[in-house]
């Protein structure tokens, strides 16, 4: 008998999986271990193993279909071996869109609704070419079409039976340009192009609203004299460059001091290093940093477990290696849950100052700016040039107080003006 696979719950807010791809097709021998389809979450990009050997009777979800966890998406038996389960032929977004007819309405339908007069026949002057209202299309291609001002004619369909799906439509978008405006909505009036919600964006959105409706927040912000550090990365980055990955060589980036130092930091002010629990307060005898990393459907929070225990040059190793894997959605659930504090990052891209929304449940986010380079008074009266980094830390007042938070960025504070810390 054949074994039905079904969608796996491949992380801890997942509900629905899209198939990305399929690595085996039809009729393909299947061994245990093999892996045959890799599966979007809301998170990343995983593989899907199978563990039954046989033969790949029938991919009951086809490509770019969303199936709800647990759902059925393949089929592995003996070959020759028929399977009842009808295959899912939409993709993500058309998943509950039904099949439009090829026949034309019978009279008595198109009676039934004396509101809808038939449509006046068809003035194309090509007999051998087909309307639009006769090609295949999905309900949701031929409201972009209309939309977009795309002619469906030109269109080649890739969904079964060469159905036109949204898809289908993307290129066409591209070199359409803008939509004309329709008779009476005034020349020139561009029309606004609705993207479709991915699975990741969904799920972003959904937790960043819950946080500020359920976090109460609060905001401190401080400057930090990071001259000091811009100088020992640079010599530490000289002595690193002659040694070999092997031996040792890595390139450290101030992100990978900023993370180190918030781990100090944390371990200093273990007041910080809680979660809201509901019905208590989790003090965690760990630091767990969760660091954000920027990819195109969104934003991911790779965690570098029990960070206190680790230098310098391992976090700065385990930081790359998990950008690498974010950036290619290929992170496990494992790699991206269980933080204890989350620091974002915008200072490559100019920012001065922000204020993250919290990564609940963590009791903070700290929010790290751009340097530049500012007159300061030192405490001599002598006035020199500063590399000032400017950080802000969004803090749950549910699980911290103020003071809390100013000691918190206190201890950091001091760690990065005095980054010799960072080594004790």
């Amino acid at each position: 008998m054949a074994t039905i696979i079904d969608m796996p719950k491949l992380s801890d807010t997942m509900t629905v999986g899209t198939v990305a791809n399929w690595l085996k097709n039809e009729g393909a021998t299947i061994e245990s271990g093999d892996v045959i389809a890799e599966i979007e979450t809301d998170k990343a990009t995983m593989e899907l193993e199978a563990f039954e050997e046989g033969v790949l009777l029938k991919q009951i979800a086809a490509t770019g279909a969303q199936v709800p966890v647990g759902s059925p998406i393949a089929a592995i038996g003996e070959a020759g071996e028929s399977v009842e389960i009808e295959a899912s032929p939409a993709p993500a977004d058309e998943s509950e869109e039904k099949v439009e007819p090829d026949s034309e309405p019978t009279k008595e339908s198109a009676d039934s609704d004396s509101s809808h007069p038939p449509a006046p026949a068809s003035t194309e002057s090509d007999p051998a070419k087909p309307s639009s209202e006769r090609i295949k299309a999905s309900p949701l291609a031929r409201k972009l079409a209309a939309q977009q001002g795309i002619d469906l004619v030109q269109i080649s369909g890739s969904g079964p039976n060469g159905r036109i799906v949204k898809k289908d439509l993307e290129g066409a978008a591209v070199t359409r340009g803008t939509a004309p405006a329709s008779a009476g909505s005034g020349a020139g009036i561009a029309k606004a192009e609705e993207v479709p919600l991915s699975q990741m964006r969904a799920i972003i959105a959904e937790r960043l609203q819950e946080s500020k409706r359920e976090a109460p927040h609060f905001y401190l912000e401080s400057e930090i004299d990071v001259g000091g550090l811009l100088e020992l990365r640079k010599q530490l980055n000289a002595e690193l460059a002659e040694l070999t990955p092997e031996e040792g060589g890595v390139k450290l980036s101030v992100n990978d001091f900023i993370l180190k130092a918030a781990t100090e930091a944390l371990r200093r002010v273990p007041a910080m290093n809680r979660s809201w629990a509901r019905t208590s307060i989790k003090q965690h005898s760990s630091v767990d940093i969760a660091f954000g990393v920027a990819i195109e459907d969104g934003l991911l929070t790779p965690v570098i477990k029990n960070a206190d225990a680790k230098s310098l040059k391992t976090i700065a190793v385990e930081a790359k290696a998990l950008i690498a894997k974010a950036r290619s959605k290929k992170l496990s659930p494992n790699e991206m849950s269980g933080s204890t504090f989350t620091v974002t990052n915008l200072g490559m891209y100019g920012v001065s100052v922000f204020y993250g929304i919290i990564n609940t449940p963590n009791a903070g986010i700290l929010s790290v700016g751009a340097t530049f380079a500012r007159p300061v008074v030192r405490e001599s009266g002598n006035i020199e040039v500063g590399q000032i980094m400017k950080i802000g830390l969004s803090c749950d007042h549910r699980v911290v107080d103020g003071a809390v938070g100013a000691e918190y960025i206190q201890a950091l504070k001091k760690i990065l003006e005095h980054p010799a810390l960072i080594f004790l």
